[in-house]
């Protein structure tokens, strides 16, 4: 027993002896672990990195409102230029009003594709194709959050969107030429109203009616009448004390009498299509009436008459007039 206590105690001496030999680890400034030093920057990702490419091709779409058409078509060549870089195609089509981008062959980085995907999104969403473009960088992310669940009412909703984007984009206008006025160090300390956009406030007061206006009946502290069960109409009609026979009866006979009726009435409107429609009265031509007969021997006279004229020639009661009046012309001088 006592050689072994001794070859214990030995051998607990040889452990505390060779961790006693082991190199102690260098004492370091956790600050220096986690700092990243000044000007490094994660290396990009290259054709070397992955020189096989892809296996598959993998496509994203999504689709486009109305309006932002116009503004699609004309920035889609610098679309396409800036995603043609990366080896990936980009596609629009005005007919279903969609976006499409797809990996090529010759496509290397496979994370590309999530960030034309989202690409696609932004510019979908309203984003100007300079701002959404930065999303191919590898230090740019974008996150879209849809705040149309975030409020129960949608016409508060409505009009809280509303006032954030302002009449025609106002507010947007506004900020851009803020951050623009911003950066000169002379108009810092001026006042910036003379540049800002000034747009008239509408503030309507009056409160929506609502189309159905319900009428409070007036106030009674005797409960409504309780309304009829099955049992106490048929009690009322006497169908209670009949036998089962008899209202089945009763029932084929009502059936019988809505099939008759439903039957003669497809029969009238199928008749009506054979009915000659009512012609219209045939009115004769009333004869020409004595008195509006037209005297063709007095035309005729006429015609004569004024043949012989010559024209702007006096009638003879003219002529006889102005010989009289020349006649009294001549005593006066005498």
């Amino acid at each position: 027993m006592a050689s072994s206590k001794q070859d214990g105690q030995a051998a607990a001496s040889r452990k505390s002896e060779f961790r006693s030999q082991k190199p102690k680890p260098e004492s370091r400034d956790e600050s220096e672990l986690l700092t990243v030093p000044d000007g490094w920057k994660e290396p990009a990702f290259s054709k070397e990195d992955n020189p096989r490419g892809l296996l598959e091709e993998s496509s994203f779409a999504t689709l486009f409102p109305k309006y932002r058409e116009a503004y699609l078509k004309e920035c889609w060549p610098l679309v396409q230029k800036a995603l043609s870089e990366h080896h990936v195609n980009a596609t629009l089509d005005l007919i279903e009003g969609s976006m499409t981008v797809c990996t090529t062959k010759k496509t290397f980085d496979p994370y590309i594709i999530i960030r034309a995907r989202d690409l696609i999104k932004l510019l979908a969403r309203s984003v100007s194709f300079e701002q959404a473009v930065r999303i191919l960088q590898d230090d740019v992310a974008c996150d879209i959050i849809k705040i149309g669940s975030l409020v129960r009412n949608k016409e508060r909703f409505v009009k809280r969107r509303q006032r954030l984007i302002g009449p025609k984009g106002s507010t947007l206008k506004t900020l851009m030429i803020k951050r623009e006025l911003a950066k000169d160090s002379e108009l810092r300390s001026q006042s910036w109203e003379r540049f800002l956009p000034q747009f008239k406030h509408k503030n309507v007061n009056k409160r929506k009616e609502p189309k159905k206006k319900t009428v409070k009946k007036e106030y009674t502290p005797f409960p409504p009448p309780q309304p009829e069960s099955q049992i106490d109409k048929e009690l009322a009609t006497g169908e209670y004390f009949l036998k089962a026979s008899q209202k089945r009866r009763q029932k084929m006979e009502a059936i019988k009498a809505k099939q008759a009726e439903a039957l003669s009435r497809r029969q009238e409107e199928r008749n009506k299509a054979f009915i000659p429609p009512k012609e219209k009265p045939v009115v004769k031509p009333k004869e020409a009436s004595t008195e509006t007969k037209i005297d063709v021997a007095a035309i005729k006279e006429k015609v004569k008459k004024a043949k012989s004229k010559k024209l702007g020639a006096l009638t003879a009661e003219e002529v006889k007039l102005k010989m009289a009046a020349d006649e009294k012309k001549k005593k006066k001088k005498k």
